[in-house]
């Protein structure tokens, strides 16, 4: 996944110039005070500080839809040149309304990368490691902020600091941005996607991932009692753009095609999935359950009109899924990992089928090759069938010549795997004629299986009593009908001659479908909180706190002015944050974004606490300053690991591609709007109700935000984005009263 790796890093480089940005103007306005005599104006003063965040704000209004039309590579761009342009005026500017234009310029391109950045790196990232490639425009923005104030420390130790060559150099990096976006950055293949624009995309997923399979043939279904899966991530972002409709929650009992019997009353024998393991020998049958829901996400899903109405439906179900992980705690364990490609083949084929050995060992050195043929391969079949003549029933399967696959990889790297043990199916669906039904399924872990895992399994030859593992599924309305699989068109020719439009229509009124509206209603939620929970008062604080625990005057023994040590001071306190962001990046698809939120809330509002008791509770100048000092470390550490990058990951993840952009900008825009508020509200609070009543409603903000998160926030980690929004519908038509 280096690719991904190495996109999401540059996308995320228009965070760094924001925090760079942020930084240099906190340390230039005291100069810019100086020449332009402002001293007594301090209404210009804070204008000329928050023209950026007006700027954002006003952008962000536009961004999501536009790059919802144009892609979000050309926003990034757009926001390159914007920092690119700003930073040239600000290094001119003779007056104070040509900087005013400059930071309103500066602003504008920070509303966009702010914005876009984390959507970008959403959309082309793979579900495993979405969370940590996702960290990067927090690490990023920290460490602009710490490189500047490194540069706006050393140019104040000189004899006369210039304030245009501070703003200035902000240039030199937005033009290596430019260039990174302009000639490296692909654009999102999920956007390729909802313009039908198909082998652009699957380009660039060749690109991301690393390999040249992730085309895929779309198979024949041979017989109304059987569903036939589509392999890759090509399929899964074109089913994206019909997620949000309804969708129902199924499960399966999955077993050796021999295994289901009488004892199964309540297995139902129409609509039968077959599914074939990567191995010699593997097949497997899957059937739907009826008359019985206590098993994974159905179990949960029935129980749910049981639940507090306080509790969210939709936190339980997503969390069902986390909680039934395989015991032996590895994406390899998972079935439908190991089974690799699920292959389909007609009722009257033998259960136990036999590879062709020469036919694999042509295709595993076809594998081997440069890749060149990866084209042709877009419109071969991914299964050939060997037999004796062209008529009749086949009698082995073997892979395509050049499908960079092979059995030994395929706990690994399963062509039908979409990310976190989920797989995509497709059956007929019997009420609509033409129509398809997309089906995810998933493993329920720890029921069913008396041996475990099916890795546990030698093989076919024997089938010992408990050899069942049961499967949740998602069932909804595929984008793809039945024409478009008789014709085995690729995905491309099936997206060519759908019939009707694949994306629905965007507009207003798609945000008050339940699944959207209720995920708004988390992102715009969390956004609030978050900025409200005290991130930017502590800011404001720590170089007093820091002052009076005896920094200023160690720094001023060291004949380092007053100005030059609180840009230095301000540094180190950035510096602190890095190694927690690491952390955070480590722990984001391990421990979750809920279970980090949840972690780290206690802590914040324990430290916020701390600061109000030292502030009204007489104690000793140095053990406050200590006391004050060990609260605001704690305090940085653990917004940057949680609530810091969080809520942002959170609003990236949890919207359909077609209304993402929209929903997008609502979010940022929540964003902005309290950004504003909270730093023009923390000086009048201040005067009125003095430093320990702002970090008392801080306090109480960050117990809100703990409660919010535990009843409505789920876990998204390791999920694909489609799946996400699947479960948003479902969660948002449970809801207790709509049963």
């Amino acid at each position: 996944m280096d690719g991904a790796v190495l996109v999401a890093l540059t996308a995320a480089i228009g965070n760094l110039l924001q925090g760079w940005d942020n930084a240099t103007i906190a340390g230039a306005v005291l100069y810019i005070k100086k020449e332009f005599n402002l001293q007594t104006q301090a209404g210009i003063e804070g204008l000329i500080v928050a023209m950026s965040l007006i700027g954002a704000t006003v952008i962000t209004t536009f961004s999501g839809p536009v790059s919802d039309m144009f892609g979000r590579r050309p926003m990034l761009i757009i926001s390159s040149i914007l920092y690119f342009v700003s930073g040239l005026v600000m290094s001119w500017s003779p007056s104070i309304n040509v900087l005013l234009l400059a930071r309103l310029l500066d602003g504008f391109g920070i509303g966009l990368s702010v914005t876009l950045v984390p959507v970008y790196i959403s959309e082309t990232a793979p579900p495993e490691i979405r969370g940590r490639l996702n960290t990067f425009p927090q690490f990023t923005g920290s460490v602009g902020m710490f490189l500047s104030y490194c540069m706006v420390f050393s140019m104040s130790l000189t004899v006369s600091p210039s304030w245009r060559l501070m703003l200035g150099v902000l240039s030199i990096p937005s033009l290596a941005y430019f260039f990174l976006a302009l000639f490296y950055l692909p654009e999102s293949p999920r956007w390729l996607v909802s313009k039908g624009r198909m082998k652009e995309a699957k380009k660039v997923l060749q690109r991301l991932r690393g390999r040249d399979d992730v085309s895929v043939e779309v198979t024949r279904i041979l017989s109304a009692r059987e569903s036939f899966p589509l392999a890759g991530e090509m399929a899964l972002l074109m089913e994206g753009l019909g997620a949000g409709g309804e969708v129902s929650i199924e499960e399966y009992i999955i077993s050796p095609d021999d295994e289901l019997d009488d004892n199964h009353e309540h297995a139902v024998d129409k609509d039968q999935i077959k599914l074939y393991g990567a191995e010699e020998g593997q097949s497997w049958i899957a059937k739907p359950v009826t008359g019985q829901s206590t098993l994974g996400l159905v179990s949960r899903h029935g129980s749910v009109a049981n639940q507090s109405a306080l509790m969210d439906p939709m936190v339980t179900l997503f969390g069902s899924v986390h909680e039934k992980l395989p015991e032996m705690g590895s994406m390899r364990s998972m079935l439908f990992t190991n089974f690799g490609s699920m292959f389909n083949i007609s009722e009257n084929q033998v259960k136990h089928e036999n590879w062709d050995e020469e036919s694999q060992r042509d295709g595993d050195k076809h594998s081997d090759a440069s890749g060149a043929e990866s084209d042709d391969n877009v419109r071969s079949p991914l299964l050939s069938r060997q037999g004796s003549g062209t008529e009749g029933p086949p009698t082995s399967l073997c892979m395509r010549q050049g499908s960079n696959y092979n059995t030994a990889n395929a706990g690994e790297h399963a062509s039908m795997g979409i990310g976190g043990g989920w797989q995509l199916a497709y059956r007929k669906d019997e009420k609509k004629e033409g129509a398809l039904k997309r089906i995810y399924l998933h493993q329920e872990a720890g029921v069913g299986s008396r041996r475990g895992s099916i890795m546990s399994l030698p093989g076919c030859d024997a089938h010992g009593e408990g050899d069942t593992i049961h499967a949740a599924a998602l069932v909804s309305q595929s984008v793809l009908r039945t024409e478009s699989i008789l014709a085995q068109q690729t995905i491309e020719e099936a997206v060519e001659k759908q019939t009707g439009p694949i994306t629905k229509a965007i507009g207003w009124r798609a945000l008050f479908e339940p699944g959207v509206k209720h995920a708004l209603i988390v992102g715009v939620g969390i956004q609030i909180l978050q900025q409200f929970s005290g991130i930017n008062g502590v800011l404001y604080y720590t170089p007093q706190i820091l002052e009076q625990a005896g920094v200023g005057v160690l720094l001023s023994n060291l004949g380092i002015g007053s100005e030059s040590a609180s840009f230095l001071i301000s540094g180190l306190t950035t510096l602190l944050m890095l190694p927690s962001i690491g952390i955070a990046m480590r722990l984001m698809d391990i421990a979750g974004r809920r279970l980090l939120l949840l972690t780290t809330l206690p802590v914040l509002l324990l430290s916020l606490i701390v600061l109000v008791l030292g502030n009204v509770i007489s104690m000793g100048e140095v053990t406050h300053a200590v006391i004050s000092t060990i609260s605001v470390v704690v305090y940085f550490c653990c917004f940057v690991t949680g609530f810091g990058p969080i809520p942002n990951i959170l609003c990236s993840e949890i919207f359909p591609t077609s209304v993402r952009g929209i929903c997008i900008a609502i979010c940022a825009l929540t964003f902005w709007i309290g950004d504003i508020i909270v730093t023009y509200s923390l000086p009048v609070m201040l005067n009125t109700i003095g430093l320990a009543g702002v970090f008392g409603i801080y306090a109480v903000v960050c117990a809100i935000a703990w409660v919010f998160v535990f009843l409505k926030v789920p876990e998204t980690k390791g999920m694909p984005l489609e799946v996400i929004t699947e479960f948003f519908a479902v969660g948002a038509n449970k809801q207790p009263g709509k049963e």
